[in-house]
């Protein structure tokens, strides 16, 4: 049968991405407590296309996937990176696989159990070098220094985003970046909290008050000190509560 995509293109242009997007696939990562879980994956796959094709075969991309037997981690991701550029006879290969991550968690008093979702990316391509970025979205408390120490009782608190993105040398897990995040905010969220946990919760963000600002700072301060982190990128949001906008810092750093 005739190769459309293998014509010729007499446009005499370029393209840096080709392929396919928001593929919902079922995949299967690797857990710190229970090994793996098993979860379901938005995935992008893109190739380069040299100036004299006319298209991608964008039906291989899917079979790669496939053959990797619903398999994806850290440690594969070279793999299937490679397999994209030699299967399409490209230069350089790109995939983003974006997914619901679930963790077992214990309220702070009565340990009562409720499975947090926290959203996480892993972001790769494959070039004349490898790059992979792990990037994480942790839900927040916050509580605001300022309304504190102006306030004859109370301080307004509200519900915030750590986004964390992080190149590194070796493996790394997923739990210790949320867990990292975690401990930067003024406190936790949990899915199950009984009356006693909203009590600890509540005051463990007034006694631990924190600005984007005071987060953003935290969060670099400890990934700064970790010889295994490369390069990372770090977001606080808050979702006001008293404002109609959000508040919101970053901070970005290359180590040497």
């Amino acid at each position: 049968m005739i190769d459309i995509q293998n014509q010729i293109d007499d446009r005499n242009i370029d393209i840096d991405k080709v392929g396919i997007k928001d593929i919902r696939y079922p995949i299967t990562v690797r857990d710190k407590e229970i090994k793996t879980q098993q979860t379901v994956a938005m995935i992008n796959m893109y190739v380069n296309l040299p100036k004299n094709y006319k298209g991608t075969h964008m039906s291989r991309l899917i079979e790669i996937l496939n053959e990797h037997d619903r398999s994806i981690s850290i440690q594969n991701f070279s793999d299937i990176l490679l397999t994209m550029k030699k299967r399409l006879n490209a230069e350089s290969a790109h995939i983003e696989i974006s997914f619901p991550y679930f963790v077992m968690k214990s309220s702070p008093v009565t340990h009562s159990q409720g499975l947090m979702d926290y959203q996480i990316t892993f972001k790769g391509s494959l070039n004349k070098g490898k790059d992979l970025v792990v990037m994480i979205n942790v839900p927040i408390t916050t509580l605001c220094p300022c309304s504190k120490e102006i306030s004859r009782f109370g301080a307004h608190n509200q519900r915030g985003e750590i986004r964390l993105q992080v190149r590194f040398k070796k493996f790394i897990w997923i739990e210790d970046l949320i867990k990292l995040a975690e401990e930067c905010a003024s406190c936790d969220v949990y899915s199950v909290l009984k009356r006693e946990d909203e009590k600890f919760v509540t005051e463990r963000a007034y006694e631990n008050p924190k600005f984007v600002e005071d987060i953003v700072r935290d969060v670099a301060e400890r990934l700064e000190k970790d010889p295994n982190i490369t390069w990372f990128a770090v977001e606080s949001e808050n979702f006001e509560s008293i404002h109609n906008h959000n508040a919101y810092a970053y901070i970005e750093r290359r180590k040497e």
